[in-house]
């Protein structure tokens, strides 16, 4: 039983480096080291509220992503999770985030990531990730 406990703690260790690359990435506009962490085909979704109240949804590929955040930007793209919650079985992993997206020095929006991600042979690997966007009431 002891022997299970280290691996899964070593599994969740490096669930967790996967994710903690995908915003070292993002920080250093490195779209090489981002396109370590993405497993061909992932999407991403977001949610968010318009004026209205209404639920936005916004779908985009991990290429569009890597684009984006994979280049340097004037001010640093600096999201800053927390209460990170790991689960693990086999091949599979969830890892729930709360976040503070910053630009810069200078606080953008908030929400909850919520990682899918995949063991391959080369390691951990996102397959999907959703979010919540808003600018207050962060957990």
């Amino acid at each position: 039983m002891l022997i299970a406990n280290v691996a899964k703690a070593q599994e969740t260790a490096n669930v967790r480096k996967t994710v903690d690359l995908l915003f070292d990435g993002m920080r250093t506009g490195d779209s090489t080291l981002l396109r370590k962490v993405f497993n061909p085909g992932c999407s991403l979704t977001s949610f968010s509220r318009n004026e209205k109240d209404s639920v936005v949804i916004h779908r985009s590929d991990a290429e569009s992503f890597i684009k984006a955040a994979g280049k340097p930007h004037k001010e640093i793209w600096d999201e800053k999770i927390y209460d990170v919650k790991i689960l693990v079985d086999d091949m599979t992993a969830t890892a729930w985030a709360p976040y503070k997206f910053y630009l810069g020095d200078t606080f953008s929006h908030c929400g909850v990531n919520v990682f899918s991600m995949i063991k391959t042979k080369s390691g951990w690997k996102i397959y999907e990730i959703k979010d919540t966007r808003r600018k207050t009431a962060c957990l």
